[in-house]
């Protein structure tokens, strides 16, 4: 009777002090200190790196219990990546459910190749401050807004985001090395975004580009009419998926088959790669490509050899 009474202390003694410090480090850091500061929360991190992250600034006392907690809760997929204003007065209960929607900032990736609708399309969905009228003003800044990931505030303005691609695009395009024209290499680095989808292929598209120029041969480009299609409501997309011979036709600067030279402007936002293979095209006598149905390009320097390969490849 004795062992079991003692037994019986122990292991009450073992939950009180398991609950004991379940509510300490639940508790906050300082009550007293109701400062804030940003924590930052980048895309892909897990909630056991972002628990450790809190602890090390000073947010919370236990990244285990704070693990814990999330997975209680039930909030980990509800978790943003952005950055948070928060405070060691505020308790780890507290601080989960601000890191599910008390964000100040949003990470927004603009892919690379898209053209300014589908950059406004994205932030539509991020920023709350969007206004139709955004989307003119960043087709006056087409091919310059480089793609990457930001971290943008909720209510940023559109001028703010612009001057944020347009620097960073500025930063981006120092690394590239040519004497020719910028506005030419971006707007045949956009062409090469679009019609290289794999890294290998963007300086051989450059080299038909290139080629045909050099002969005054029209460049035949299909994104470039896509572009100029703009929008599809029926496929409800941009870039138009299957070109008719009317398509073709349709008299414009951008259409390539009928008119010599490059677009007038860039048709979407290239990166550093592109830009790059826009610059610097492989020397070959290439004239001609298409692309099989894996978007891998295949090569002809003679009309003869590319219709060999659009037969091959069931083009």
């Amino acid at each position: 009777m004795r062992k079991l009474v003692i037994l019986l202390f122990i292991f009450g003694t073992f939950v009180l002090g398991g609950i004991a410090w379940w509510n300490n480090a639940l508790s906050a850091v300082d009550k007293n200190n109701t400062s804030k500061k940003i924590f930052v929360i980048y895309k892909g991190q897990g909630v056991k790196t972002i628990a450790n992250n809190l602890k090390r600034e000073s947010f919370i006392k236990d990244p285990i219990v704070f693990f814990i907690l999330v997975k209680k809760l039930g909030i980990e997929g509800k978790i943003q990546a952005g950055d948070f204003r928060l405070s060691p007065s505020q308790s780890a209960t507290d601080i989960a459910q601000t890191l599910t929607h008390g964000t100040l900032d949003v990470w927004i990736t603009i892919p690379e190749g898209q053209r300014a609708g589908e950059i406004a399309d994205i932030l539509k969905d991020n920023i709350s401050t969007f206004e139709p009228s955004w989307k003119i003003e960043l087709s006056q800044h087409e091919g310059y807004l480089f793609p990457d990931t930001y971290l943008i505030p909720k209510d940023a303005s559109i001028s703010f985001i612009i001057s944020h691609l347009k620097n960073n695009f500025n930063n981006q395009y120092a690394k590239v090395q040519t004497s020719e024209n910028q506005k030419k290499i971006v707007t045949i680095a956009s062409l090469i975004e679009r019609e290289a989808k794999f890294k290998e292929d963007r300086p051989l598209v450059s080299s038909v580009i290139h080629n045909r120029q050099n002969l005054s041969m029209p460049l035949q480009i299909d994104a470039t009419i896509q572009y100029m299609l703009g929008y599809q409501y029926n496929e409800h997309r941009w870039w138009k998926k299957n070109l008719t011979k009317e398509d073709l036709q349709i008299d414009s600067p951008y259409n390539t088959y009928i008119h010599p030279g490059l677009p007038p402007t860039p048709i979407a936002n290239p990166g550093l790669s592109a830009l790059q293979a826009a610059a610097q095209p492989i020397n070959t006598d290439y004239l001609y490509y298409i692309s099989d149905k894996q978007e891998h390009n295949h090569y002809a320097k003679t009309l003869e050899d590319h219709n060999a390969n659009i037969k091959k490849y069931g083009l």
